[in-house]
């Protein structure tokens, strides 16, 4: 599972402690193709999420109020994901997100 703490230097309570901000070192246009790419993942991203939120949904209705924890978790996934797609879009972080490293 991914860790808890990953992003607390983005809390504005410890942005002070953050480290400055380094340039970019990877070339430009790679870096603007990996960012159409991760921009197109974004957007499927999106509707992952609204399908997995309509699904868990059904199961509440049909579970009586209790949530499927392999949607839930996933759901989590999917979310810590486009959290490091963002960070790599905005320049905030030069990681690529999965599938160029490891899914947490």
């Amino acid at each position: 599972m991914a860790d808890p703490h990953e992003f607390d230097d983005v809390m504005p309570e410890n942005t002070a402690r953050r480290e400055p901000m380094k340039p970019v070192e990877e070339n430009l246009f790679t870096r603007l193709i990996y960012m159409i790419i991760i921009a197109f993942m974004i957007s499927f991203a999106g509707t992952v999420i609204g399908i997995l939120a309509i699904l868990q949904f059904i199961v509440l209705v049909v579970n009586n109020k209790e949530p499927n924890s392999r949607i839930s978790d996933f759901g989590t996934d999917v979310g810590i994901w486009v959290a490091k797609a963002t960070r790599y879009q905005t320049g905030a972080s030069e990681v690529k997100p999965w599938p160029w490293t490891e899914l947490d």
